[in-house]
């Protein structure tokens, strides 16, 4: 029988708390790396840096765009974020800046309030920006780094899929060159486009085809190659050959040769009070696009990511952005992948690439006023087909229902509801799938196998087995808590009722939790079949569990005797309290002590 200990867990005076030296690594964590870093390690990091700059470079202005920012403020994010996000995360590969999925949320999000491209957007974009980063540091600091764990994958994917097909819908009429007024929804856009698809310019739509198609061979030819600026490059040639301005062939325009220029965000109670929902979904989507990108990168690498620290990193990197002129960040799957693959060692590749992004853009920015809308638009159409894991999707098809509602309700609500919305609505729907799931643990009936030496408690489903006639031997798998106690009371009584038994043995070996309403659940039970002559007993109840029961006062009003370690004790006492008359008339003994008994009186 099982004894009650005290808490281990008490310290006396300054006992237990961090030392000075592991203070200070929560405080400043890249100093766990930085001892590390060597002539050999700043070499690769320097060549991932140049790689990852060079690509970033067309990505920061064509995920301004869909942000409804301009160009340089997607390459001001991939400088500013990356530095942050690398000091103060916990990741060595994770390279953070701008996305496409955070971008067409913030879109989506500023877009109702103000116009995009305007000061007025700007503004309302970089107050959001930190508003998601105090959220994400929060998040770190109160240790909810297993909050993501809460959003399936399956709405990651959902989401991800309508936001790229709402990202390519966003550039049709840059493709085609149709003029589109702003404000219009995902099926506004559409039949505007289909009605006046007649108005398309064929210069706009070639060179768009041009850029996308230079694009994809390139990349086709090497992974390694910065395919998105050679499809630039040559859809500005193009422009150019073709003579753009005098075909109505809109061009990006020149970014401004400088550094972030510092900014401030507005922090009036109406503005924060308007923006603090959308806010916290960008937060909690870039947390989650970063923390399942970096584990995904550790896979490979073989190291330990510490999500409390990476959400911190995340959250400093869009508070300390949203003051030089970057909008909400997160971790890049493509960039952190080709970073770990270009052979990068530290998270000095990072800062690397951003310092060289700052390089090249003080050295070729004038050189924007020839790239064309349209390329940038052929580009993005290609960002936003890489969105679409049609592996996963065919998986979650194949193998589950629920796991497919999920994704078809949280794929149209991102496509006809608002963006912030759509990810409540699949992680909702996640987290009642998954508590309609548990609120029906399994029951299973068990019996003594007597072919097997120690006699193992055996499902007589998949085996017939004899079994007693006055004690019914159950295992529940999965938590008892608020949710499933109605569904396992049901059950309990039901197995009472049909066999006309008093006496259960409940196998808690499976048991992982039990809340007050699950203990209160086992004292009613106990109480039930006490009052009918028999009991409830358990065996295998977990330490953490037994010390619950016990300082709620549970185990009191069931009676500790009614608990055991092993189950030769629990047949031993559950035995002395049977009917030994209707134990005499047993046929088929499924017990030692019965056997013993029957031989003892022959």
């Amino acid at each position: 029988m099982k004894t009650v200990f005290g808490n281990s867990n008490t310290f006396a005076g300054t006992a237990g708390l961090p030392s000075l030296p592991q203070r200070l690594l929560l405080l400043l964590p890249f100093l766990q790396w930085l001892p590390g870093v060597s002539r050999r390690t700043l070499q690769q990091d320097l060549m991932a840096g140049l790689t990852g700059a060079v690509v970033v470079l067309p990505q920061g202005v064509a995920f301004a765009t869909i942000a409804g920012m301009p160009p340089q403020y997607g390459l001001y994010t991939a400088m500013i974020t990356p530095i942050i996000a690398a000091l103060f995360g916990s990741s060595r590969h994770l390279v953070s800046g701008p996305t496409t999925a955070i971008s067409i949320v913030v879109f989506s999000s500023i877009s109702q309030h103000a116009t995009p491209g305007t000061p007025e957007f700007i503004q309302l974009v970089l107050t959001m920006t930190f508003l998601a980063g105090i959220y994400q540091f929060a998040f770190g600091v109160a240790r909810l780094g297993a909050l993501v764990n809460f959003v399936s994958h399956t709405v990651v994917v959902a989401f991800t899929a309508a936001a790229a097909i709402l990202i390519a819908t966003s550039q049709m009429k840059h493709v085609l060159g149709v003029e589109l007024a702003g404000g219009h929804s995902f099926a506004d856009t559409w039949l505007h486009l289909f009605q006046n698809i007649t108005q398309t310019n064929g210069y706009v739509l070639a060179i768009a085809l041009a850029t996308l198609t230079v694009a994809l061979f390139s990349r086709r030819l090497s992974s390694k190659m910065p395919h998105l600026l050679l499809g630039l490059i040559v859809g500005s040639l193009i422009a150019l050959f073709l003579g753009a301005e005098s075909h109505q062939v809109a061009l990006v325009g020149k970014i401004p040769a400088q550094l972030p220029p510092l900014s401030t965000p507005q922090f009036s109670m109406d503005t924060i009070r308007m923006l603090a929902p959308q806010a916290f979904a960008v937060a909690l989507l870039g947390l989650i696009e970063a923390v399942s990108i970096a584990r995904s990168v550790a896979t490979r690498s073989n190291q330990r990511i510490d999500g409390n620290q990476e959400f911190m990193g995340q959250g400093l990197s869009n508070i300390v952005g949203s003051f030089f002129s970057s909008y909400a960040g997160s971790g890049s799957f493509t960039r952190s992948g080709i970073n770990y693959d270009s052979g990068a060692q530290t998270p000095m590749s990072a800062i690397f690439a951003a310092i060289i992004l700052m390089a090249i853009v003080l050295l070729i920015a004038p050189l924007t006023a020839y790239l064309p809308v349209a390329a940038m638009g052929g580009v993005i159409l290609l960002v936003a087909y890489n969105l679409v894991d049609f592996h996963h999707i065919q998986a979650i098809f194949k193998t589950s229902r629920s796991e497919s509602a999920i994704f078809l309700v949280t794929f149209f609500s991102t496509l006809f509801l608002e963006l912030e919305f759509a990810i409540y609505i699949g992680v909702l729907l996640s987290l009642v799938i998954f508590l309609a799931k548990t609120s029906k643990p399994k029951v299973t009936l068990l019996a003594p196998d007597q072919t097997q030496k120690s006699r193992t408690f055996t499902d007589i489903e998949t085996k017939p087995l004899p079994e007693c006639r006055q004690l019914k031997v159950v295992r529940v798998d999965r938590s008892i808590y608020f949710g499933s106690v109605s569904y396992l009371q049901l059950k309990l009584q039901m197995i009472s009722a049909s066999y006309g038994v008093n006496h259960i043995l409940l196998i808690a070996t499976r048991i992982n939790y039990i809340d007050m309403a699950g203990a209160e659940l086992l004292t009613q039970e106990a109480r039930r079949l006490k009052a009918a002559g028999g009991g409830l007993y358990v065996y295998g109840l977990k330490d953490e569990l037994w010390q619950f029961l016990a300082e709620g006062g549970y185990l009191k009003q069931i009676g500790a005797q009614y608990f055991f370690d092993n189950k030769t004790d629990a047949i031993s006492a559950i035995y002395r309290k049977l009917n030994h008359q209707t134990c005499q008339q047993c046929s088929q003994p499924v017990f030692l002590e019965c056997q013993r008994k029957q031989e003892t009186a022959a």
